[in-house]
Parts: C-alpha cells; sequence; structure tokens
C-alpha cells in the first residue's frame, strides 16, 4: 500500500510538466508543407482495374511517370500511382506535392485535370458573342460585369474575411453594384434611376426576409463542406449565418437585374405610345407585362438552383432508408428550398415596386379633359403593347 501510494503521488508530481510538455508539443505543431503544381504525363507504366474494397464498384488504377513543370521541383520526373481519374500520355494536370514535416518524406497525389485552355475558349467566345450580338450595350454589360465580380472579389470577399459583418458589406456591396453596374450598362436616366431605387428597395426588403428566415429555419450556414473547412481555416471568424444572408442576396442580383429595368423600360415605352393616359392606367398594363415576366423567372430560378443540385438530389432519391420528409428537413435541402424561396419572392415584390416608382418619376400626371374616343384609342394600344410582350 506505501509503495503504491508513493508511486501515485510521484505520478501526481511529474504530472503537471508531463501534461506541460505535451502542451507544448501541440502549440508548437507545424503542419506539414504543401504545394500544388502544374505536372504532365510521360507515360504510363502500368494500368489495371481493381474493385474498390468493401464495394462491387470498379476502379482504374494507373502508374504513372509524370514531369513536373513548375514549383520548387521543376523538371524533375517522378512515379505516382493514380486511382483518382484516368489520365492519359502527354495530359496535364494538377498535381498536390506534400512533404512531411516529421520525417521529410514526400508524396504527390493528383488533384485536377488541367481545365483552363477549355474555360479561357468558352470565356472567350462569350465575349465575343456579347461583342458582336449586343453591340455598346453588350460591351457596356460586360464592362459592368466585370466590375461587378471586381467588388465581390477584391472588396466584399476581404472584407468578410476580415471578421465584418457579411450582412452590412452584402447589403453595400449589392447597392453599389446595383448602382454602378445600371448606369455604366443602361446610362443616366430617369428610366434607370427609377430601375436602381427599385431593386435597391427590394434589396433590403429580401435582406429582412432571408435575415428572418434563417435564423427561423434554424440554419447554420454549415451545409456544405466548404463551410466547415472555410470555419478551420478562419478561426472561426466569420459570422456564417450572415455568409448564408448574403449569399442569397448576392445571388438574386443577376436576375433582379433584368426584370427591374425590363419594367422599368415597359413603363416609358407605354407612356411614349399612349401619352395621353393617367398613372394608374399605365401602371396597371406594365404590371400585366410584369407578371408575364414573373412567371418565366420564377421558373428560371427554381430550374436553376435544382440543376446544379442535381447530383445530391439523386443520391438522396436513390436511398431508400429515408423519408421525402426527413430528406427535406437536412440542412442542406432546407437551405436550397429557403433560398429559392426567398429569391422568387424578391422577384416577385420587384414587379410592383419597380413599376410603381418608375410610374412615379417618368409620367407626369394628365389631364382629366381628353376626348373619349382619343382615350379608347390609346387603352387599346397598350392592350396590344401588354399581349406583344
Amino acid at each position: 500500500m506505501r509503495k503504491s501510494l508513493l508511486f501515485l503521488l510521484c505520478i501526481s508530481a511529474f504530472l503537471p510538466i508531463i501534461s506541460l510538455r505535451a502542451y507544448e508539443a501541440v502549440s508548437t505543431y507545424v503542419p506539414d508543407k504543401q504545394e500544388i503544381v502544374k505536372a504532365k504525363v510521360i507515360k504510363i507504366e502500368h494500368q489495371q482495374t481493381e474493385v474498390v474494397e468493401g464495394t462491387d464498384v470498379t476502379s482504374n488504377v494507373q502508374k504513372l511517370s509524370v514531369l513536373i513543370l513548375e514549383g520548387a521541383e521543376k523538371d524533375k520526373i517522378v512515379t505516382i500511382t493514380n486511382d483518382y481519374l484516368t489520365l492519359s500520355e502527354g495530359q496535364l494536370f494538377y498535381m498536390v506535392h506534400t512533404t512531411r514535416v516529421q520525417d521529410g518524406i514526400e508524396m504527390y497525389a493528383i488533384q485536377e485535370p488541367y481545365r483552363l485552355k477549355a474555360v479561357l475558349f468558352f470565356v472567350a467566345l462569350f465575349i465575343v458573342c456579347v461583342c458582336m450580338f449586343g453591340g455598346k450595350q453588350g460591351i457596356r454589360g460586360l464592362i459592368s460585369l466585370i466590375g461587378s465580380l471586381a467588388l465581390i472579389i477584391y472588396v466584399m470577399l476581404p472584407a468578410i474575411l476580415h471578421g465584418y459583418s457579411p450582412i452590412l458589406v452584402t447589403i453595400g456591396i449589392a447597392s453599389l453594384i446595383i448602382v454602378l453596374g445600371s448606369y455604366i450598362t443602361h446610362g443616366l436616366s430617369k428610366t434607370t434611376t427609377s430601375a436602381v431605387i427599385g431593386m435597391i428597395v427590394t434589396v433590403l426588403f429580401t435582406g429582412v426576409l432571408s435575415y428572418a428566415a434563417v435564423h427561423y429555419a434554424q440554419l447554420s450556414g454549415f451545409s456544405s463542406e466548404e463551410s466547415v473547412y472555410l470555419n478551420f481555416n478562419t478561426k472561426g471568424l466569420i459570422d456564417f449565418k450572415g455568409l448564408l444572408f448574403g449569399g442569397i442576396v448576392i445571388g438574386l442580383l443577376g436576375i433582379l437585374y433584368d426584370i427591374a429595368i425590363g419594367q422599368a423600360i415597359a413603363v416609358e415605352e407605354l407612356a411614349r405610345v399612349a401619352p395621353h393616359l393617367g398613372r394608374r392606367t399605365i401602371y396597371t398594363h406594365a404590371l400585366r407585362i410584369g407578371r408575364e415576366h414573373i412567371g418565366a423567372l420564377v421558373n428560371t430560378l427554381a430550374i436553376a438552383y435544382v440543376g446544379v443540385s442535381l447530383p445530391l438530389l439523386l443520391l438522396f432519391t436513390s436511398s431508400a432508408s429515408e423519408s421525402i420528409a426527413v430528406t427535406i428537413n437536412r440542412e442542406l435541402f432546407s437551405t436550397e428550398i429557403i433560398r429559392t424561396m426567398i429569391g422568387s419572392i424578391g422577384l416577385i415584390i420587384a414587379v410592383p415596386i419597380t413599376t410603381f416608382l418608375s410610374v412615379f418619376f417618368l409620367i407626369t400626371p394628365r389631364s382629366r379633359n381628353i376626348d373619349p374616343n382619343v382615350r379608347q384609342i390609346e387603352e387599346e394600344k397598350l392592350l396590344h403593347a401588354g399581349h406583344h410582350h
């Protein structure tokens, strides 16, 4: 008993020292060194099909000799085993070169095939199409797009990464994108101003709705692996509920441009076709045009989200262990459903708001003493204009 007690006392005495050493070891942990470099397949040494352990799925396994084309080991030839994707001789790809700190062992793994040529080709094709068929207006829209992306990449993202509120940053950047993008694309006019104000009001309303939805539905913002990795990389600095809110608002902007500018121009053209009619009449007919627009855009927004999530939908559809209710209740699906619904609501309310503001800014009050025959003719013109749209 005395020996056991003495042993415990010795352990207790040295335990703080052992714990301190362990803490220092953890706190001074140095991660493995990683470098992503471009490489090229020189030769396929061996290739065979193997069954993935524990499944009936087969995988193509290759032994490759590859030439590193950049980085610290440029021009070095290494041999790697590839079971991720099938490559051919001469094909370019990106490779992860990892050096373990504790023993200096070097490991190589294939990350992605080289796609930049294809990406640049289709970007160039898009620019050519815009310039050829869009003319000056298309070029202005292209400049607006570049400016919007620059604001998001160089202002919005760094601000969020530095810990600023994603909600305030998103609303500010969204408003700035609306103002600059609209005036660059469509010029300085009352029509553009009415559309801009309509979009800003819609963004504010949608923002309030998004904020309420995120908290009411108890969404955490961690529905994807990217969010989890980002949280670790930023050490919990980012508010992911606010980031989810920002994603909903920014995702709305592209289609909101279309519907707001369309409604403002519709009011302007209807007033030009029937200059003798009052604000209420033109508002009613412009709203009819907007309703047709709503039907198309809401369908477009919902189907676009379904298209992006198609592999995920197939995965859960093929699983018989969950009911539809359980699947929809998952945050991954609930987030996308709420995102679609709020975006659609934003588009719907943008129509009456922008139409009302356009009528207010663009149309002066008309005299009530108008020849009834003239009024009837103008009404018929408006009806034909609305159905033509």
